[in-house]
């Protein structure tokens, strides 16, 4: 196959099928996955006051497919948005009444929808479009695919439920290689969300361990866990709970997150301390303003380092710097400080920051004002 080119006749990249599991495995784990599809909901842009995770079954030819959904109240996507969003590197997220976007990479969807499962169809209802469109693996598989194709169809109008002549192709490939048999069956699905605008994402043929067992496990009512081994260390509650890590994920939280049909309680982890001392900031050179550092001690004294913030989203947590590195200082054992850091750059995973001078002179300073809180 010849390479496409641009008008002065330079090869274009092309995206092969392989790279959605290779950009998927920047996730270590599932929960940061999970975050990145909460996050596209709790931008600003969205509008969204709610999302619901779910694990369901959708039967497809007498087979019951096993599907973690999202699902939330938002503004929905057209057809030009939903092109954008399972497409690679775009964003156009902005700003909304002085509340910053989370996204920024135009990567999140693709990044933790393809870590959580080989597939995903997103069915959305904006105020004038009803719109449906598909990332798989597996459908790239079959119909070997050697770049990635993404079927979307959308309808004239929500009350003609007639598919555009042009995106018929689409409506074809997704009947066929998705657990929705028929036209009818993906409107019956778009007109199950409810209210008049919203999203829902259904990921199914879910990772699976080494051993073949699901790699998250539905069986805890009303929360979505991760197995943990028995080698008896212990880790935090939200390293293996997704209700505890929903807790913690926002410090502000704007939209409500509702798991396996039950609301999760906000949990600002700094009111659950004890000695909390909020006379501690920090300035950057890059900055006009202090940035607050609140320290506290931790009831049990298991879990404790940074819990690292930017715009408002955790990045990282439980981040052990200075004095709490070296075992012979015990005061600084149990001690936890809450830090935004909207001056660091995250990495393109949301699970760190770029390892530049500002960071580097962040975890500096931070650390000297623990051992300050510390006494030592």
């Amino acid at each position: 196959m010849a390479a496409a080119k641009t008008e002065r006749g330079i090869p274009l990249s092309t995206i092969s099928p392989k790279y959605l599991h290779t950009n998927s495995t920047s996730h270590t784990g599932p929960f940061s996955a999970i975050a990145e599809l909460i996050d596209n909901a709790y931008d600003p842009d969205v509008n969204a006051k709610q999302i619901w995770i779910d694990k369901t079954q959708i039967n497809n030819k007498g087979k019951d497919i096993e599907c973690l959904t999202f699902r939330d109240d938002g503004n929905g996507l057209n057809r030009d948005l939903m092109h954008q969003m399972l497409s690679f590197g775009i964003s156009k997220k902005k700003a909304v009444n002085g509340k910053l976007p989370i996204g920024m990479y135009g990567n999140g969807f693709k990044s933790g929808s393809m870590r959580l499962g080989k597939d995903a169809i997103v069915l959305s209802k904006s105020r004038n479009d009803l719109c449906v469109g598909m990332l798989s693996q597996t459908y790239l598989e079959e119909i070997d695919a050697k770049q990635i194709a993404v079927p979307i169809i959308s309808f004239y109008e929500q009350e003609a439920d007639n598919v555009m002549e042009e995106h018929q192709a689409s409506l074809r490939d997704i009947l066929e290689h998705s657990p929705f048999n028929t036209e009818d069956e993906l409107l019956t699905e778009l007109h199950a969300i409810e209210g008049p605008t919203g999203t829902k994402i259904i990921i199914w043929n879910l990772r699976r361990t080494s051993e073949g067992n699901m790699e998250l496990d539905f069986t805890t009512e009303n929360d979505i866990r991760i197995i943990c081994d028995d080698s008896g260390t212990s880790v935090p509650e939200s390293h293996s709970s997704l209700r505890a890590y929903c807790s913690i994920l926002y410090l502000e939280p704007s939209m409500q997150i509702n798991i396996q049909g039950q609301r999760v309680e906000k949990h600002c982890i700094y009111e659950s301390l004890d000695y909390i001392d909020r006379s501690y900031s920090y300035k950057p050179n890059i900055v006009k303003k202090r940035i607050p550092i609140i320290f506290g001690v931790n009831k049990s004294k298991q879990h404790y380092g940074l819990m690292m913030y930017h715009n408002n989203r955790l990045i990282k947590a439980y981040h052990r710097v200075g004095c709490q590195l070296k075992a012979r200082n015990r005061r600084s054992i149990g001690v936890i400080g809450v830090i935004e850091c909207n001056h660091l750059k995250p990495t393109h995973n949301k699970q760190d920051f770029e390892d530049d001078k500002p960071y580097r002179n962040t975890i500096k300073s931070v650390a000297c004002k623990l051992r300050e809180y510390s006494g030592i």
